[in-house]
């Protein structure tokens, strides 16, 4: 079978990315707008009704305009926006956080990709309250640190620019109100009754994306090793394709004891790190912010939808 696909905003980061992805993929036809049609409502409606699946890469406010546009019952959303991933009439499309996950995905016409930030702090989280390890209240504090190809193009031609402002070679802490826009869903998915201190660094190289949490031993709800808990999550993870979690430590994937946020670029794997001890765990959650971040989940969502290897194209 030969599947319709229209991206809608694919001259965007990541829409571009997932166009990259269908390259070789011999079981898709993409439905191509004219450039000079491309913010008009009337053409962008008759390709996404003519699609069997769109991918919407657009702001917010575009991607809530493009849902309302469906007319055609068996035309399934791919969203990568923030719109709706808190919507519980949306699937949330981590299907790796558990089966009811999957499932959900599998059965559903309307899938929100989740925020690359938002991908790192669940895949650690969500484990952590599910398997009673934190309670729903535990204060989690997150510093993360990005390639600037998450900013969007301004910012990436900023970095790009040969004459760009020194203090664009220093890591810059930024969401310095608490307010990021992932927040929501990182709460929510998670389990948490309240939202995480969220400490995201922007950095001088391309791409790829480490997520750190820490947790205080004499807080949790057992009374676990990091040792323990590196057991556990490599249990909830043990029959996923991209996910892997390190042997404790990590001297299975660490040639050196540091952790460096790049060395996934161009896959959709996502690798969970476990360092610490008895007192003090440390849990470090890395990939590409626009492979698992981005586009690479969203074409792993519309394989699972499509009911073909998930890891078909990536």
């Amino acid at each position: 079978m030969i599947y319709k696909i229209f991206i809608d905003g694919k001259e965007g980061t990541t829409g571009l990315k997932i166009f990259e992805r269908f390259s070789s993929r011999k079981d898709i036809e993409i439905l191509l707008i004219d450039e000079d049609k491309r913010k008009d409502s009337a053409e962008r409606k008759k390709l996404i009704n003519s699609s069997d699946f769109t991918f919407l890469c657009l702001p917010d406010v575009a991607s809530i305009e493009a849902v309302n546009l469906v007319t055609n019952p068996k035309t399934r959303i791919i969203d990568a926006s923030t719109a709706h991933r808190t919507n519980d009439d949306w699937a949330y499309g981590f299907p790796e956080l558990s089966a009811h996950h999957r499932k959900k995905i599998i059965n559903s016409n309307r899938v929100a990709v989740p925020g690359c930030y938002a991908s790192g702090f669940a895949s650690l989280c969500y484990p952590l309250v599910k398997n009673g390890i934190i309670n729903a209240d535990y204060p989690i504090v997150c510093h993360a640190v990005s390639g600037f190809s998450g900013a969007g193009k301004k910012a990436i031609a900023q970095y790009a620019d040969e004459n760009r402002d020194k203090q664009l070679k220093s890591p810059r802490l930024y969401a310095l109100t608490q307010e990021h826009k992932h927040l929501p869903e990182m709460q929510k998915i998670s389990g948490l009754n309240f939202k995480p201190i969220f400490n995201p660094y922007i950095c001088d190289f391309f791409s790829g994306m480490s997520v750190t949490i820490s947790l205080h031993s004499r807080l949790l709800e057992k009374k676990l090793s990091a040792k323990h808990i590196c057991d556990i999550f490599k249990e909830h993870y043990s029959k996923c394709h991209f996910i892997k979690v390190a042997e404790f430590l990590g001297e299975d994937i660490l040639s050196e004891p540091f952790i460096a946020a790049n060395n996934l670029i161009n896959t959709n794997n996502m690798e969970i790190i476990v360092c610490g001890n008895d007192e003090r765990i440390v849990l470090t959650s890395r990939f590409d912010n626009l492979g698992k971040g981005a586009s690479g989940a969203a074409v792993q969502c519309m394989n699972i939808m499509m009911g073909v290897n998930e890891d078909l194209g990536l």
